[in-house]
């Protein structure tokens, strides 16, 4: 139960920004919003609304909750107007504009591979393929993308032709790796809250 606000009080405003219509494989946004948007409730006065709308609603807002980078992804020009409204009124969003997560780009990968990081090892030139292992498929994605959207499994060859037909700098390969689950690791600014494992992917996006 939540606790009634003092009389007169006014709870802050939080503009939760996301399109109910978008498809993921394998998840329904929609009904994460949903969930999202009652527990937020418990703190903040709640308004969704769509990327086209959010430069629009902005100014009335205390906050702003970007839903993910998903669903801003056929909006980029929408986005774009987005961002610079918010850098102009100095509004609080989240993720920060100064992130360097998946709303910025997948360059960070390729970064913290050059920077001999244990992580995948990820290229955007067809020039660095042969630094790769060698595998017999590979994973070719957007660098602006989520969900798995634009991700194809490729072999070296077209791999290369790939990133040869495509804008530089617009794609990253990395060799095909069977995993058992992702883990998710959330923080809320620089404080860790908590690690998220799914390991039945019949379950993945079960909200309990």
């Amino acid at each position: 139960m939540t606790a009634a606000s003092p009389a007169g009080a006014r709870r802050p405003s939080l503009l939760l920004v996301t399109d109910l219509a978008y498809e993921a494989r394998g998840r329904r946004y929609c009904d994460e919003d949903i969930f999202l948007g009652s527990r937020l409730r418990e703190t903040f006065d709640v308004a969704l609304c769509h990327p086209r709308d959010a430069a629009a609603l902005l100014e009335g807002f205390d906050t702003v909750l970007i839903r993910n980078s998903g669903p801003v992804l056929h909006y980029r020009e929408a986005y774009d107007a987005f961002l610079s409204r918010a850098r102009e009124l100095r509004t609080p969003v989240y993720n920060p504009l100064g992130g360097r997560g998946d709303m910025a780009g997948k360059d960070y990968l390729i970064e913290m591979d050059r920077a001999g990081l244990p992580v995948i090892p990820t290229v955007d030139r067809a020039a660095d393929l042969p630094e790769l292992p060698d595998v017999s498929r590979y994973v070719v994605k957007p660098k602006l993308g989520a969900d798995s959207v634009g991700l194809r499994f490729v072999t070296a060859t077209e791999a290369a032709a790939e990133l040869e037909r495509a804008a530089e700098g617009s794609l990253l390969v990395q060799p095909r790796i069977d995993f058992r689950h992702e883990v998710s690791f959330y923080f809320v600014d620089d404080d860790f809250q908590y690690a998220l494992y799914a390991p039945d992917p019949e379950r993945r996006w079960v909200l309990e």
